[in-house]
Order: structure tokens, then C-alpha cells, then sequence
């Protein structure tokens, strides 16, 4: 019963790990919203005692704008910036990213003109990236509430140019020039962002940065079978990637100085998050504004320009697809936004193999086949125990039932004359369950690794399959999957009681069912699996009877 019980403890398995999910979502700790603390008094000269930690940080609210965030906002206007990866529409109303999508990712297979959405300002998906400056003078920091100006209403990476700069322009009326300029660079999402700040006033300046994600908490997160995290995360030195959902967040339980990390506003396949430069110290907050839109956010240090000189701050955005190679580029830590969980270990070096295999086969359909083989090939003994232990099982079939005819009702019997006949004959019946347990993590390992990789989305593999990352569109897959079950089930011994050999020969029709909303790609990994398992178990099955009979 190899792969038939492997499928019931991974089905258990699996199952507890979604069951546990869902609970942790709706009836897991919620942190309480602590009541306002007293301020404390400012350590930098010039700012009032709550700027910019409550004050200037909770009254820059955006506009709520809807799906058109030119129409209702006097002078303010989106200027329209594509390159090779992304195409950004930016408000000069604060010079905020109001709407993103990624050019090498269509919505669909069968849609490959409409580009992916990432940020937008539709109510349905909002999604922003904002930026600004805080100080106790608000007339000479500007916020993402501030008007700036642009040179242009369209720029362009033009063929043979790596380098676009778009700058958008703000002035104080005594004399506070910001630049706010974000420099696109042929090949990457990532986006460095800079406030340049010239102070040709009488006073000295003195402000900080901050940048923050502003985001709706969407309707749902996938199916019962494909869950997938969205919402806040950082890194930080000290406790490495963590998660705030959008009730953590809203609750303020984000609220720390970090030094070398991030933060983000991660979702399935794709993330948005800011990075400051190493070595920078950064407070990290978390809030809920009065429209329900969550906020994960970061500001620097104060920085003070006396007159006549320039100082400025800088950072990079990166708005796109978790690809981990291009992540660990820009970022320690970041490539953790490719969630696998608490098998993470697992997972990696499981992700590292498929990579190196894709770049030989280039179809992600083989690599998976490709790597199903070498898994089998890696448990190929601990398989072959479990078969030996069925076959001989098997081969103790018709003396099993002989016991049943002989003892009928009395269960306790029987169980006391099959353990003496098991003893006898030196079988363990549990022999077949340890091999199998070992390999459940490794399933479970494969599903997040399948299932997080954006690779995998809209690969397709031959013929009808051309998404790997949704389920098959005809069910083919589950359905040969349900038939390889059945054969395994043929080859190994039936049970003795008649009603679990009736519940066990109506597994392979639950196991369809459920595997028909499972991606595609680990559908095809487990009809592989099954394939290799029946050809291997049938060899050794002979070869014990055969044996037997000489």
C-alpha cells in the first residue's frame, strides 16, 4: 500500500497544515491596540515634540481617489514612465506611484497585450507606493501631499539607453529646492529613489525621509488548496524575515529602528518593498488609516542642510516578480519573500536542482519530470524496503485469509495469530510506513516550491498544459493520477476486513477529486512519481513470488 498510505498520511498532513492556517487567520492572537503613550520630547532641533513619529506621519492621508486619480485633484498629473520591465504612472500630486505593471508578465496566457497590475489605485486591488519628507516646518517638506512638477508627461527607455531618470521638481517659497528623481535601469524592477534637497534659504533645513506601501486588504487569498500569503513583511538583522498581516499592522504592533533591513507588501508570485542603503538606521511602523487601507512604512534619521549647501536621501524601490536570483542582488534577506515556510531548508536546495535543470531542458514540464526521477532515484532504497514489506506481505495473503475463515468474528484472535504468523515468517507489517513518512516533508517541500515560484507561472509544458501553476483545464492529469493510484492498489495485498478494502478502493476517486484543484505542475510531479513507483514495485513483487515459488 506504498503510495496509497503515503497519500493518506500527506492528505493528513496537508490538510492540518490548511486547517491550522485558516484557524491562525480568523481566531488566532490579535495584538490589542495599545492606548496613545506620551510623546517624548524630540532629540533633533527644529522639530515639535510629535514630528514626525505621530503627527506629520498620521496627518499626510492620501486623497481617495478612484479608479481616475487625475480627475478631483486641481493642477496634479500622472505622468506616464515605461521601460523594458515595468510601466509606472506617478501623481505629481506627491510624486507617488499610483499604478505599476510589469511588461514581461500578461495577465493571462491567452491575454499576452494586458500586462500584469501590480500597484493600481482601482478600490478593488489599491495598492500605492508613497514617498515624502518630514519636519516641524511643513512648508519646506514636502509630503506626498505636495504638487511637484515634471519636465515631460511621457519618458521613455529608448533602444540602447540602461539608464532613465525622471525627476520631479518642488520649491519652498524661501528658497527649498527637492528633486525627486527615480532613476530606471534596463533589466531589473528595481527602482533607486532619491530626495535632493538644495537649501538656498536663510535657515538652516531639517527633515527626515519616509517611504511607505499603502494597501486594501483583498477579498480573499486563493482557494482552499492554494493559500497564499498577502500582506506586510520586513527583515531586519537581529529576527530575519517576519510577516505583519494587515491586523498586526493595523494594531501598530510594527513600531522598531532597524538597521540593514526592509520592508514590504508582498502577495502571490509578485511584492513591492522598499530598501534603504546599508548601514542606514530606519524606523519601520505599521498603521491602519480611517479608509481601512493598511500601511507598512519606514523614515530615517533627521538630516540638517545649512544654507547654501545640498544633502539628500536615497533608497531603491522594487516593484515586480519574486525571481530570487534578481531579489538576493538587491537585498539581504529579500529573496525570503518567496515563502516555502517552515521547510525552507527543504525547499531551497529543492528550488537550486529544479533551476539547474530548467537551464539545461528550458521547459519546466521535463524539469519536473526530470527531477521527479532523481527524487525517486535519491528514496530508491527506502522505496524498495517499503515493496519488499508489501510484497511480503502479499505473499501472506491467502494464509490471512485462511486465519479469518478460521476465527471469524473473534478479532482479538486473529490479531494474536497474525502477529505469530508475522514473527514466523520475520515480516513487520509496519515496515512499508517509515520509508513513506520520510518522504512527506519533501512533498510538502515541493508544493510550496511549486507553488510559490514565479517561474512556474504561465510555463507551459506540451500540448493542452500551458500553465503549470493552475490546475489542468481538462483534468487530465488528476485523472491519470487516479488510475495509477488504482493500479498501485492492485498491486499490493487487500486488507483483510472487507470494509477497509471498500474504502481504500474509493481513495483513488477522493485523491482525484482533490488533486483536479492542485497546480498542475505538482499533479505531474505525482503522476511521475506513481508511474516510477508502479514499474518499480511490480519488478520487486515479482521477484519475491517467483523466489517463492522456486
Amino acid at each position: 500500500m506504498d503510495n496509497v498510505r503515503l497519500l493518506l498520511f500527506m492528505a493528513l498532513a496537508f490538510i492540518g497544515m490548511l486547517i491550522y492556517q485558516a484557524w491562525q487567520q480568523d481566531y488566532g492572537p490579535r495584538t490589542q491596540i495599545a492606548a496613545p503613550q506620551p510623546v517624548q520630547p524630540s532629540t533633533v532641533f527644529g522639530e515639535t515634540p510629535d514630528a514626525p513619529q505621530r503627527a506629520d506621519i498620521d496627518s499626510a492621508m492620501p486623497n481617495l481617489p478612484g479608479e481616475t486619480p487625475a480627475i478631483g485633484t486641481p493642477n496634479a498629473r500622472l505622468i506616464e514612465v515605461r521601460t523594458d520591465t515595468l510601466d509606472l504612472a506617478i501623481d505629481t500630486r506627491g510624486g507617488t506611484i499610483v499604478d505599476a505593471r510589469l511588461m514581461q508578465y500578461p495577465v493571462a496566457v491567452n491575454q499576452p497585450d494586458v500586462k500584469y497590475r501590480l500597484l493600481s489605485q482601482r478600490p478593488s486591488d489599491y495598492f500605492i507606493a508613497q514617498s515624502g519628507l518630514l519636519g516641524a516646518d511643513k512648508e519646506r517638506t514636502p509630503t506626498h501631499e505636495a504638487l511637484f512638477t515634471a519636465d515631460a508627461e511621457r519618458y521613455e527607455l529608448a533602444d540602447g539607453e540602461n539608464e532613465l531618470i525622471v525627476d520631479l521638481h518642488w520649491q519652498s517659497e524661501d528658497g527649498v529646492k527637492v528633486i525627486k528623481r527615480y532613476t530606471f535601469r534596463r533589466g531589473t524592477h528595481a527602482v533607486q529613489l532619491e530626495h535632493l534637497i538644495t537649501n538656498n534659504s536663510d535657515s538652516p533645513w531639517i527633515g527626515r525621509e519616509y517611504r511607505q506601501l499603502q494597501r486594501g486588504e483583498p477579498a480573499d487569498s486563493g482557494n482552499a488548496f492554494m493559500y497564499t500569503y498577502t500582506g506586510g513583511a520586513i527583515y531586519s538583522q537581529e529576527d530575519k524575515y517576519q510577516k505583519y498581516d494587515f491586523d498586526e499592522l493595523g494594531a501598530g504592533q510594527l513600531d522598531r529602528d532597524v538597521i540593514d533591513g526592509w520592508i514590504a507588501m508582498i502577495q502571490h508570485y509578485f511584492l513591492a518593498a522598499a530598501v534603504p542603503p546599508r548601514g542606514e538606521q530606519q524606523h519601520f511602523y505599521g498603521k491602519r488609516l480611517a479608509n481601512g487601507r493598511a500601511v507598512i512604512g519606514s523614515y530615517t534619521p533627521a538630516k540638517s542642510v545649512d544654507p547654501g549647501n545640498s544633502a539628500g536621501f536615497t533608497g531603491v524601490l522594487f516593484i515586480g516578480p519574486k525571481l530570487q536570483a534578481e531579489l538576493e542582488q538587491i537585498a539581504q534577506g529579500l529573496d525570503l519573500t518567496v515563502d516555502y515556510g517552515w521547510l525552507v531548508f527543504i525547499a531551497k536546495p529543492m528550488y537550486w536542482v529544479l533551476d539547474q535543470i530548467y537551464d539545461l531542458v528550458h521547459n519546466w514540464g521535463w524539469t519536473i519530470i526530470i527531477f521527479t526521477i532523481l527524487i525517486k532515484l535519491a528514496f530508491f532504497k527506502l522505496s524498495e524496503t517499503s515493496y519488499r514489506s508489501m510484497a511480503n506481505m502479499r505473499k501472506l495473503t491467502p494464509r490471512i485469509q485462511a486465519l479469518k475463515d478460521r476465527y471469524g468474528d473473534d478479532k482479538q484472535r486473529m490479531q494474536q495469530a497474525m502477529m505469530e504468523m508475522y514473527k514466523t515468517e520475520k515480516i513487520n507489517p509496519l515496515g512499508g510506513c517509515l520509508p513513506m513518512l520520510v518522504q512527506i516533508p519533501f512533498f510538502i517541500a515541493l508544493y510550496w516550491v511549486l507553488l510559490e515560484s514565479v517561474e512556474l507561472r504561465q510555463a507551459p509544458w506540451i500540448l493542452w498544459i500551458d500553465d503549470l501553476s493552475i490546475k489542468d483545464p481538462y483534468f487530465v492529469l488528476p485523472l491519470i493520477m487516479g488510475v495509477s493510484m488504482f493500479v498501485q492498489q492492485k498491486l499490493n495485498p487487500p486488507p483483510p476486513d472487507p470494509m477497509q478494502a471498500k474504502i481504500l478502493m474509493f481513495l483513488p476517486v477522493v485523491f482525484t477529486v482533490m488533486f483536479a484543484f492542485f497546480p498542475s505542475g505538482l499533479v505531474l510531479y505525482w503522476v511521475v512519481n506513481n508511474l516510477l513507483s508502479i514499474a518499480q514495485q511490480w519488478v520487486i513483487t515479482k521477484r519475491i513470488e517467483e523466489g517463492a515459488k522456486a
